[in-house]
């Protein structure tokens, strides 16, 4: 089949075998976010690191792929998407090894950052390939809506596959998960997929790619670096930095002839609103997997096994609700969708808030990661299509890195704030503790510290106290429960803001229809008169 009878038809030849690759690819990339986090504490134990240093390992796959996300989407429109998705795989491999038997911490924090590198060429690329392969329409939404479903389903699957690897092998195994997926992508993507199909022939901003690429670093190192202890002075510089370059990048894409992130499209309507509202969704599901991993952990004592396994009803709900989404975005349109998905996950928070709780019956557990994953299922598929069909298809690129950094951005901005939250919320909980204790005399300051710091500083110090420890690790519960209701609050609160932006700001399902009409004829007078 021609290229040109892919457009009649609205599918690509081999449609199927080209979107079970351009899944794979999306599904290795999600997977290398997430295993990291469960092998942290055996992190730690192997290479005695400090909680900066296994911040860096955390962030760093994420932080990766947000600094090159925008630039490497410009390549791939220009240069290949293809060639840039095969790159992705294929560096992939190399830096799984590089982190899975690195000799010191430092070296696991360069291959985290590696493989998020990769990732960046991989994940904007195959959002980008769907749209270009498919034509604009229900065929479309479908794959969208499948391919939304698997990459927020694989990320949430990633700690349970962790959890399973680490009750049986070493730390490092975790980052070899995705090798066998990734040369198997590899090889699909090389055979199915197919190359230059309507990319870019404009000049690439190179000045702006840079731009974006320390812009985005700072501003991701600088939230991941505020709850780390003694660094509050660093994550300030850091996203003072942000400020700055973001100032920068803003003025070089005002002047640049052909800038990278084009500001003409960003600022439409259909653009900007799923752009922040698919962050809140995105960041309210890593936000709630931060809190709920340590309250299954330290206040239910479930294992890595346990606590990967029982957030698993979130991977269900999205690849659930993957069809329905893309039926709903045809029959009832994209803000309905999208507003559905809040729905979901609003009570989701409330749930938590109400009744995660010592002893919690993992029914409460299970359901409210269930209606998270269903809302995060509803509510992506509408965020990513508005965005893709916002922009010309030689400017995809553009679009699936702004869909990449809702997760990132948003993950990384909810963790920092619900994760700041938890801890004041802890601290405050823990400090009326002792003052009300009859021993609170006997407490010094420099202990108060240590039990207001967080839960494992609390444990640690319990563990050299056995007359006081029950008392030490039960007040340590009582605390975190309280911090953690006031985040799931929090949460509950930036999904309600959330909902308000999309009801009044996102148009109606008719007035959207006819925006995309206005912006691919404003689209296709200026492709028109650049040719001329």
């Amino acid at each position: 089949m021609s290229q040109s009878a892919a457009a009649v038809t609205g599918v690509p030849k081999n449609a199927g075998l080209v979107l079970v690759a351009l899944i794979m690819g999306a599904f290795v990339c999600n997977i290398n976010l997430s295993v990291a986090n469960v092998a942290l504490p055996d992190i730690g134990k192997a290479f005695d690191a400090s909680q900066t240093q296994l911040t860096l390992v955390a962030v760093g796959c994420t932080l990766g792929l947000a600094m090159s996300v925008l630039y490497f989407g410009a390549i791939g429109d220009r240069y290949g998407r293809k060639l840039m998705l095969l790159l992705g795989m294929l560096i992939t491999v190399p830096a799984a090894f590089l982190c899975a038997f690195a000799p010191s911490v430092e070296i696991l924090s360069a291959g985290r950052l590696l493989t998020g590198l990769a990732a960046g060429m991989a994940y904007p690329t195959t959002l980008a390939l769907v749209t270009a392969l498919w034509a604009e329409g229900a065929k479309r939404t479908k794959a969208i809506a499948l391919w939304s479903s698997v990459s927020g389903g694989s990320a949430v699957l990633g700690p349970f596959l962790a959890g399973l690897f680490l009750e049986k092998l070493w730390w490092g195994s975790v980052f070899l998960i995705v090798v066998p997926v990734a040369v198997v992508a590899f090889l699909l993507i090389l055979k199915a997929v197919p190359a230059h199909v309507e990319e870019s022939t404009g000049k690439v901003d190179h000045l702006g790619g840079v731009l974006s690429v320390f812009m985005i670093a700072s501003l991701v190192l600088g939230i991941g670096l505020i709850s780390s202890p003694d660094k509050l002075t660093d994550a300030l510089a850091l996203l003072g930095l942000s400020v700055v370059l973001i100032a920068l990048f803003f003025w070089r894409q005002r002047t640049a002839a052909n800038p990278l992130y084009d500001l003409t499209y960003a600022k439409r309507r259909l653009f900007w609103v799923p752009a922040v509202a698919g962050m809140i969704v995105l960041g309210s599901l890593a936000g709630a997997m931060f809190v709920g991993q340590q309250f299954m952990q330290n206040v239910m004592n479930y294992s890595t096994l346990e606590s990967g396994t029982a957030i698993l009803p979130a991977a269900f709900g999205m690849i659930l609700v993957a069809p329905q989404s893309a039926k709903l975005v045809v029959s009832k349109g994209l803000r309905f969708t999208l507003l559905l998905g809040y729905c979901f996950i609003l009570p989701a928070f409330l749930l938590m808030f109400f009744t995660w709780r010592e002893g919690v019956s993992y029914f409460f557990i299970g359901l409210a990661y269930l209606l998270m994953g269903i809302g995060v299922g509803f509510a992506l598929t509408p965020a990513a299509r508005s965005l893709t069909s916002s922009v010309p298809v030689f400017k995809v690129g553009m679009a699936s890195g702004t869909s990449d950094l809702q997760r990132d951005l948003g993950g990384s901005v909810l963790q920092a704030v619900l994760g700041t939250v938890l801890t004041l919320g802890y601290a405050s909980a823990f400090a009326k503790q002792v003052t009300a204790s009859p021993d609170a005399s006997l407490v010094s300051a420099q202990t108060q510290s240590a039990l207001t710091q967080s839960y494992s500083s609390a444990a640690t110090l319990a563990a050299r106290y056995p007359d006081y420890q029950s008392a030490i690790i039960s007040a340590a519960q009582d605390s975190f429960i309280v911090g953690s209701a006031v985040a799931y609050a929090s949460g509950a609160l930036f999904i309600l803001v959330g909902a308000v932006l999309v009801f009044f700001a996102f148009p109606k399902r008719h007035r959207a229809d006819e925006l995309f009409e206005e912006y691919h004829k404003e689209d296709a007078a200026v492709a028109t008169a650049s040719a001329k």
